[in-house]
C-alpha cells in the first residue's frame, strides 16, 4: 500500500482551476519544397516558407486531480500543446497559467511541480544503468536525499523496477523503459503528469500495468493526468473528461457518459465502444 506521506503534492485552496489555457495560438514557419533540379538549386541560396497553424484559439480549464484525455489525429496538435504548457514552447498568442506559473516565463520554479513522459523520446541516458539516470534527476530537482530514496523505494516496488533497475538503459524492452520513463517523471514529487503517448508500443500486460498505476497515483495522490494517445483503451480506462483536438482547433471539451449519450441514438450498440465514438467524431468534424 502506497504511504500516504511519501509523496508530497501541491494543492489549491480558492481557485478550482489548477490549469488555465486561454487563447493560445501557435504557428510553425515550414520550408516550401518544389519539384525540379532548378528549383532545388535555388532553395539551396533563398528558401521559401510557409507559415503552418499548429494551435488556434485553445482554451481550457482543467481542475485538481482530474485525469483529461487530450486526442485528435496525428498533427492535430496535441504534443504542442503538452510542449506549451510544459514550458519547452512559447505560443504566439495567448495566456497559460499553471499552479500560478506562467510555464515559459518561470520555467525553473515551474518545473519541479511537473513530470512529462514523451512515449518516443527518453529522459534517461541511453548506455548507463537506470539508477544513474535517477540519481542525476535527483540533483537536477535538488529532492532531499531521504525524500529521494523514499520515493525510489515506492516507485521500484510499485512499478516492479527492482530487477531492472541497474540495467542500461539501451538494454531494457520497451515496457520495462516506459516503466522506468514514468517512474523518473515521479521522482521530485509533481502535482501534474504530463503523458504524452505513454502506452505506444507496448504489449497489453504492460499497457495494463502501466493503467493502473496511473489511476493509483491519481486516487490515492490526487495526482492531475493530462493524457494523449491514440489508443482508445486508454482513454476508456483512465479519462473522466476528453478534449478533441483537430487542425488546430479545440472542437470538444467533455465527460464520456455525455459523449456517449450524445451518440448512443444513431449507434447499434447501447453502450458504443469510445473508439466508434471518437471514429465518427472524426467524421463529423471533417479531421480525418
Amino acid at each position: 500500500m502506497v504511504r500516504s506521506s511519501s509523496f508530497r503534492f501541491y494543492s489549491i485552496q480558492e481557485d478550482k482551476h489548477l490549469i488555465t489555457v486561454s487563447g493560445i495560438c501557435k504557428s510553425f514557419k515550414v520550408a516550401k519544397r518544389t519539384s525540379g533540379v532548378g528549383n532545388a538549386v535555388k532553395a539551396l541560396f533563398r528558401r521559401e516558407y510557409s507559415e503552418v497553424a499548429a494551435l488556434n484559439d485553445i482554451s481550457f480549464s482543467i481542475a485538481p486531480g482530474e485525469i483529461v484525455g487530450y486526442i485528435g489525429p496525428n498533427g492535430a496538435g496535441k504534443s504542442t500543446t503538452i510542449k506549451v504548457m510544459s514550458g519547452i514552447l512559447v505560443p504566439d498568442q495567448g495566456t497559460c497559467t499553471i499552479m500560478g506559473y506562467t510555464p515559459w516565463l518561470d520555467r525553473v520554479a515551474y518545473v519541479k511541480n511537473i513530470g512529462v513522459v514523451f512515449g518516443q523520446r527518453s529522459q534517461l541516458w541511453w548506455d548507463v544503468p537506470v539508477i544513474d539516470s535517477f540519481d542525476l534527476l535527483r540533483d537536477i530537482y535538488n529532492v532531499p536525499e531521504a525524500e529521494y530514496r523514499s520515493n525510489l523505494k515506492l516507485l521500484a516496488e510499485t512499478l516492479d523496477l527492482e530487477d531492472i533497475i541497474r540495467t542500461p538503459v539501451r538494454q531494457l524492452s520497451l515496457g520495462q523503459r516506459m516503466r522506468c520513463e514514468i517512474a523518473a517523471s515521479l521522482l521530485h514529487n509533481p502535482s501534474i503528469l504530463f503523458l504524452d503517448e505513454p502506452t505506444i508500443g507496448l504489449d497489453a500486460v504492460s499497457k495494463i500495468a502501466v493503467r493502473q498505476f496511473i489511476t493509483r497515483i491519481n486516487k490515492e495522490k490526487g495526482v492531475t493526468v493530462i493524457l494523449t494517445t491514440h489508443d482508445m483503451n486508454d482513454i476508456e480506462a483512465l479519462a473522466q473528461r476528453i478534449l478533441l483536438i483537430g487542425k488546430g482547433s479545440l472542437l470538444y471539451d467533455g465527460d464520456l457518459t455525455t459523449l456517449r449519450e450524445r451518440y448512443v441514438e444513431d449507434s447499434q450498440s447501447d453502450s458504443p465502444s469510445i473508439e466508434d465514438i471518437i471514429v465518427r467524431m472524426y467524421k463529423e468534424y471533417q479531421i480525418t
